[in-house]
């Protein structure tokens, strides 16, 4: 599952994902290769029918400096199209990692930078180091996060977000803690730890379920409670009931047993 230059996807036998940005020499910085390589990576998640949830990630010090230099430079001499298919392309990576059907977990530590936050906040869920370092730098250099924006207003707000995007201020863990960009954050030597607290903890959940709060969520977030989504809600409750997850759940529950699907995990090697 690892054909690729700029990442790496590896897969735990246990159901889940783990999505390596590994420029580490160039502190996982973005270029042309590693978006369309992301989104391909991403491709496979979506269609593995076995993966329960995603962790997204950056190798060595930092997860993300944002846009290579050299790349940015290339893109400086680049007409107004051929600029534009580069935003495409961004956009279609940010849009894909946000409608993937399992949940997906970043995991922040060193910088984060401009389009960085993009990925961020394009997953259900990111968690940290207290000292990581955000920021949303494009109008140092004389732009602007145009393509990320959506999703970095979702995720800290739009005031928040007019703050960051416009003085270009960096900003610890503990703050994005408080922005709501990250969910937690802990001491740097403590993160691996606490990934594992997460990881176990999503593995106990029913993988339909968390897909089907994941469509649900997306569904009711856009406005107020609507008769069409009254209905959409009923629907989805009457049909995750009547699952075979959801029914195996409940009579899990009442019979105070483990659900299958929490001793349901494979022995093979992990795949990479």
């Amino acid at each position: 599952m690892n054909d690729f230059n700029t990442l790496e996807l590896h897969t735990d036998p246990r159901g889940f994902a783990t999505l390596w940005l590994s420029r580490e020499q160039k502190n996982n910085a973005f270029n042309a290769e590693m978006i369309q390589e992301l989104i391909v990576a991403l491709d496979k998640v979506q269609s593995d029918g076995t993966l329960r949830f995603l962790l997204l990630r950056g190798r060595g010090k930092h997860f993300s400096a944002g846009a290579d230099l050299a790349w940015m430079q290339q893109s400086a001499e680049l007409d107004y199209n051929t600029n534009l298919d580069d935003a495409r392309h961004l956009a279609e990576l940010m849009y894909n990692l946000a409608k993937l059907k399992i949940p997906t977990l970043a995991v922040v530590q060193g910088a984060a930078y401009g389009g960085a936050l993009g990925l961020i906040s394009a997953c259900d869920m990111a968690i940290g180091a207290e000292d990581a370092q955000f920021c949303l730098s494009e109008v140092r250099i004389g732009l602007a996060p145009a393509v990320i924006s959506p999703f970095v207003v979702q995720a800290i707000g739009e005031r928040a977000a007019r703050r960051y995007a416009l003085t270009a201020e960096r900003f610890s863990g503990l703050r994005a803690r408080e922005l709501g960009l990250l969910a937690e954050c802990y001491p740097l030597a403590e993160l691996e730890q606490q990934i594992a607290h997460w990881v176990d903890n999503l593995l106990l959940n029913s993988p339909q379920a968390m897909r089907a709060c994941k469509d649900l969520l997306r569904e009711v977030s856009h406005g107020a409670p609507t008769p069409a989504i009254r209905r959409y809600c009923e629907n989805a409750i009457a049909r995750i009931r009547v699952s075979p997850e959801g029914q195996e759940g409940l009579r899990a529950f009442l019979q105070k047993r483990t659900p299958r699907w929490q001793t349901d995990t494979s022995t093979q090697e992990p795949r990479s």
